[in-house]
């Protein structure tokens, strides 16, 4: 009885099904392995075939008699040339780790946004008295803005222009009022209070329900405050140019020490340190902004859609809830 089980846990744990729960989409091994590692691959290339042609040319020279190689492990130009491979590795690691950071509270962040708009138009459902059928109709298109709240925010860490997804949860005038404003994402919030502060005024909800619902909204905003400090305060430039410029050294230097023990087997060795180093480099650089459209950044659509689909199903139930009564 235990053992499915098990195949059920490790199948939920397989890189398809974590790749499947991540962007939604259902491939085999090798098409997630490859649109993972597309976006890397075709950038770090010419300095991987770079690296390799200069382990072939240093084998060339060394093969020839030129006394290029580092022959003494106790010299002080190895010594030197250790603590400076100590050095750029841990500015790698550095960089790496500070690149994740980025990434994990910006996916932080959006996770506090799918619980917050659940606690909102779950409250907006509830709280709010329905006085008239058109009441329900309202509190129907308030809770969509909800999720337009998040699409916009998408879209606007995204530098993207506003789409059908988002004409699709609004009326027409607000659509064509939205393609007006600068920030959508806060046009759409101060809808959403306007329409809480305007319940209240209605007697539809008390002062402290109210306080509560605005709370919500102030937390709407405090996540979209969040994820622009992200986006717009990117790691120092200077980080970096030097770990590019260290990187680059480090190759350089590299052939010259291991070509006297490896021979014609130094550009092959090149290739794969240059694709490891590169690639760990290129994955820090690509998660530092985690809200564009790489492989590696956040799965916004999911998020989004999960969002989406949380509404709906809330529409949905209470309609359900109405009809059964």
């Amino acid at each position: 009885m235990k053992r499915p089980n098990n195949l059920q846990n490790n199948s939920k744990n397989s890189l398809i099904e974590k790749y499947h729960l991540y962007k939604g989409e259902k491939l085999n091994w090798l098409q997630v392995t490859l649109r993972l590692e597309r976006s890397i691959i075709s950038l770090i290339f010419p300095w991987v075939l770079f690296c390799t042609a200069y382990g072939v040319l240093i084998s060339f020279f060394y093969h020839l008699g030129v006394p290029i190689a580092f022959s003494n492990p106790n010299s002080i130009v190895t010594n030197a040339v250790l603590s400076f491979n100590i050095g750029f590795t841990l500015l790698l690691v550095f960089r790496t780790n500070t690149a994740h950071d980025r990434f994990w509270e910006g996916r932080q962040l959006w996770g506090s946004l799918v619980n917050t708009s659940r606690n909102l138009t779950r409250g907006i459902w509830i709280i709010v008295k329905e006085k008239t059928p058109q009441d329900r109709l309202q509190k129907e298109a308030i809770v969509r803005l909800v999720t337009a709240f998040a699409v916009a925010m998408k879209l606007h860490l995204r530098s993207a222009p506003l789409d059908t997804q988002l004409a699709s949860l609004m009326s027409e005038e607000q659509y064509l009022e939205l393609q007006n404003t600068n920030h959508p994402a806060l046009q759409i919030a101060y809808w959403i209070g306007d329409y809480l502060q305007d319940q209240h005024d209605q007697n539809c909800l008390n002062v402290y329900q109210l306080t509560t619902l605005h709370n919500c909204v102030d937390d709407l905003v405090d996540i979209l405050g969040g994820c622009e400090r992200i986006l717009k305060t990117p790691l120092p430039l200077i980080y970096t140019i030097k770990l590019r410029q260290l990187l680059l050294i480090f190759c350089l230097i590299l052939p010259l020490e291991i070509v006297s023990f490896l021979n014609w087997w130094t550009g092959i060795v090149m290739a794969f340190v240059s694709f490891t180093l590169l690639s760990i480099e290129q994955i820090g650089s690509e998660i530092e902004e985690p809200f564009g459209f790489d492989p590696n950044d956040l799965p916004l659509n999911a998020i989004c859609n999960t969002i989406s689909n949380n509404v709906e199903e809330l529409i949905r139930l209470a309609s359900n809830s109405v009809r059964s009564s």
